[in-house]
């Protein structure tokens, strides 16, 4: 517990790909005490193990690297701390990649990175499965074993006290896994105001707080459907930062001086974003109750939180479980006015015949005219797009049978010169096959994932 009465945890990134200036913007644009950057979601872990398997030495986002690189100063001169998923199913190359930028700077041996496993049940699957652990599908309810000989990634998702552990051992940097995304901002809260790990609206407020930022700048004014025509100067925008109390209570905000609004519809709108049940946001840590929150205007570009309720965590741990499932290849053509969504409609009807007249079945094939029904489907009615100036015809197939859906991407380009007139946007030729990644979200007994902490200097 480090008695300091406010503790300012900055978000720098919401997914691996986001804006790479953002880390180096937050530490350098006022105080702040720790630095999150979530790099994860459930395709990631599939893409990340996938190029594990072409290369032992790979398996993180590599972006983290110069992320790191950009704030490295901060960390190593200003006390700035870093905690980030960027591990993905390679935390001990992450660590190792980061030593050597470190080094590359003159830095060696100044960081100490915490390096956290344990997430990766993947080797595990069979013995798992032999003693019990179905894995069922939380959807459907089938179990593991139907896909087994498909799964490629299984990643437990842990909570804060590895973290918690990495900090109390003196980390500077924490590289993790696959941890929830909330998890990267409760922890540092918990390690340093000494909350309790049954001090369940605690550490529900830190929950909500990570919960807040884990999206960068979406509850900043971007991706924001509340009066998006004046939210100033997105093109400076600035990131978020929570600066929390020990009693759980804190304040949204972000740096001076930097585009974008911190307001109460800027942070309702993220508190909805995949919520699901209200009343029950379930983590490893703690359940949150996410009707007892409470936003008030603190000001310009801050909004005060408080009044979290939470309850026990439960005694499972969700699985994000990746397999493969068949393949997929998505082609498409443009369609210029006049009578632009007729002629991609004749298209379509040509394709399908030429398909039928090759013998190609799919499992499935989806026909979409963007600019007339792709967004909203049915409700938006095939005559919405009847006047439009272009409509983009989108075709795609799938099927466990490689060979046919290439065959399939060999028909749509001849429909240039041999369909309906007035066509574009083929520039990039026949379209690709590619490998679909099927998403199996399951549960699994807390009491099989251990995780272990090894602290590097």
């Amino acid at each position: 517990m480090s008695g300091k009465t406010v503790v300012r945890v900055a978000g720098g990134q919401g997914f691996w790909g986001d804006w790479l200036e953002a880390p180096r913007r937050q530490v350098e644009g006022g105080q702040v005490d720790y630095l999150m950057l979530d790099y994860l979601a459930e395709v990631t872990m599939s893409i990340l193990q996938k190029q594990k398997e072409r290369d032992p030495n790979m398996g993180y986002a590599r972006d983290f690297v110069g992320a790191m690189e950009s704030v490295l100063d901060a960390v190593v001169n200003k006390g700035v701390k870093v905690i980030a998923n960027a591990g993905g199913v390679n935390p001990e190359a992450c660590a190792a990649a980061v030593q050597a930028m470190a080094a590359k700077h003159g830095a060696a041996g100044k960081l100490k990175i915490g390096v956290i496993t344990g997430d990766n049940l993947l080797p595990r699957i069979d013995e798992l499965l032999a003693n019990g652990h179905e894995l069922r599908n939380m959807d459907t309810g089938e179990p593991l074993s139907l896909v087994r000989d498909r799964v490629i990634a299984a990643n437990a998702y842990i909570g804060s006290e590895p973290i918690v552990e990495a900090l109390n051992r003196g980390a500077n940097v924490v590289i993790i896994g696959r941890s929830t995304d909330t998890a990267l901002t409760m922890a540092p809260l918990r390690y340093e105001f000494g909350w309790a790990a049954n001090d369940w609206d605690k550490l529900a407020a830190g929950i909500i707080a990570g919960h807040i930022i884990e999206c960068g700048a979406q509850c900043s004014g971007g991706n924001c459907l509340h009066d998006w025509r004046n939210i100033p100067n997105l093109a400076d925008i600035g990131y978020p930062i929570v600066e929390c109390s020990p009693d759980g209570t804190f304040v949204v905000t972000k740096h001076d001086n930097t585009g974008g609004r911190v307001s109460v519809p800027t942070v309702t709108e993220q508190l909805v974003y995949e919520m699901g049940d209200p009343h029950s946001y379930i983590t490893p840590d703690v359940v949150a109750d996410f009707t007892s929150i409470q936003l008030a205007d603190g000001g310009t570009d801050r909004v005060k939180v408080h009044g979290i309720k939470g309850s026990a965590a439960t005694d499972k741990l969700k699985v994000s479980i990746a397999y493969r499932s068949g393949y997929k290849a998505v082609g498409s053509l443009v369609y210029s006015w006049p009578d632009a969504l007729e002629k991609a409609q004749m298209a379509d009807r040509i394709l399908r015949e030429r398909l039928d007249r090759l013998g190609l079945t799919f499992e499935q094939v989806l026909s979409e005219f963007v600019g007339a029904s792709a967004t909203h489907g049915p409700l938006a009615g095939v005559g919405a797009g009847k006047d439009a100036p272009e409509i983009q015809y989108r075709i795609g197939v799938r099927d466990a049978d490689k060979a046919k859906v290439e065959r399939f991407t060999r028909e749509i380009v001849p429909l240039v010169l041999n369909g309906p007139p007035s066509v574009t946007g083929f520039a990039a030729g026949r379209p690709k096959t590619e490998e679909i990644v099927a998403y199996w979200p399951a549960l699994v007994d807390k009491t099989v994932v251990t995780t272990h902490v090894e602290v590097l200097s």
